[in-house]
């Protein structure tokens, strides 16, 4: 197969750990017979420095007829760099926002997955996390709460603010459909997240969800308010498989998980719109203050290629075969700074992508 990948380096630790992930890639398409075409792009403060704004039309021509985005970091150190002095839209992250929404990527990603290596960072207790657990957050991305109506008045020289929470019945049911689609490549059992017993909002989305589930009779779906979801990430994590929910819920939700996994570094992030494309990215920042010292950890960028193998490609040998030498490498001692324990192998970010890449095996 040929795979057409528009690559985004962006800022900060963002060159490095692409470069880890397409080393990865490589390996993986030199084993199962692929070539991959890459076309580089500028995003964010790398596009400020050339091009003085963060996001060129030509940029999104090529993000839009390419098969998917592989992309690092973007945005600095707002304390020190002169990008966070231009005007908020002309920032690095304007330019994510904007693409974002130029290629209509409404349906967000966001795994938590704890591998038993890395229990010991896990804040939650042995007995609560067992034998670990792996669940997908799928966000809605481009409507809700964030997006409606909003406008702040005086009245009776009282000062009140308005947000509107708005879906309608196609929102839903797009990215209802990711999620079984999606249920359907892993454990086959959908949690749908509202506050239904108060918005009419979520008793909508609850509606149009048990919709979707009729043409998916081999996945389970439940339903579950979110308090009880947020409790239940902590109380017993291992419960879950996909977690479908709307923006703000799934904004704080994933937040959750991420930290419940206990490192940040390992997670891996996508955003889909309603074809096969995608934009992959790692769920951590641009850590400028360790650009350029091999100190970067690249696993959260690996699996963002894995998770574009899989949900772009279709090319579930492939991305198993990614998942399995990040775990390999991890059964092995070998560590970045970030995730490094007693009696481990520390490693810089380019030895990293090489021992991955080393583990890669044909199926």
């Amino acid at each position: 197969m040929e795979l057409k990948i528009a690559c985004i380096s962006g800022d900060g630790i963002g060159p490095e750990i692409v470069a880890e992930a397409r080393k990865v890639l490589a390996r993986t398409a030199d084993i199962y017979g692929h070539e991959i075409h890459y076309t580089d792009v500028l995003l964010g403060g790398a596009s400020i420095d050339v091009h003085g704004v963060p996001l060129t039309e030509e940029a999104i021509h090529i993000a839009r007829h390419s098969d998917a985005v592989l992309m690092g970091s973007i945005g600095g150190d707002a304390t020190v760099s002169p990008w966070y002095r231009l005007a908020p839209e002309l920032r690095p992250e304007a330019g994510l926002l904007s693409l974002r929404k130029a290629l209509n990527l409404f349906a967000n990603l966001r795994p938590a997955l704890m591998y038993e290596e890395l229990a010991a960072a896990c804040p939650l207790k042995e007995s609560v996390i067992g034998g670990g657990f792996d669940i997908m957050i799928l966000r809605e991305l481009t409507g809700g709460l964030y997006f409606g109506d909003r406008k702040t008045v005086t009245e009776n020289g009282v000062r009140k603010a308005m947000d509107s929470l708005v879906y309608d019945e196609k929102e839903i049911r797009r990215v209802a459909l990711k999620a079984f689609d999606i249920a359907m490549k892993r454990k086959r059992k959908v949690t749908s997240v509202d506050k239904a017993n108060v918005l009419d909002s979520s008793r909508l989305w609850r509606a149009v969800t048990e919709e979707v589930a009729r043409d998916y009779p081999a996945v389970v779906l439940e339903h579950m308010l979110v308090d009880n979801c947020a409790m239940q990430l902590v109380r017993h994590p291992a419960q879950f498989d996909v977690i479908l929910t709307e923006n703000m819920f799934g904004d704080i939700l994933s937040d959750e998980a991420s930290m419940v996994t206990g490192s940040i570094g390992m997670l891996a992030s996508a955003s889909l719109n309603d074809s096969r494309f995608g934009l992959y990215e790692p769920s951590h920042g641009s850590a400028p203050d360790i650009a350029g010292k091999d100190m970067a950890n690249p696993i959260a960028t690996v699996l963002s290629a894995a998770m574009m193998l899989r949900y772009s490609f279709d090319l579930d040998r492939e991305a198993d075969a990614i998942e399995k030498a990040v775990k390999q490498v991890l059964t092995d001692g070998y560590r970045t700074g970030d995730i490094m324990s007693e009696g481990k192998t520390k490693v810089g970010c380019s030895r990293m992508g090489d021992l991955l890449a080393e583990r890669i095996m044909a199926s």
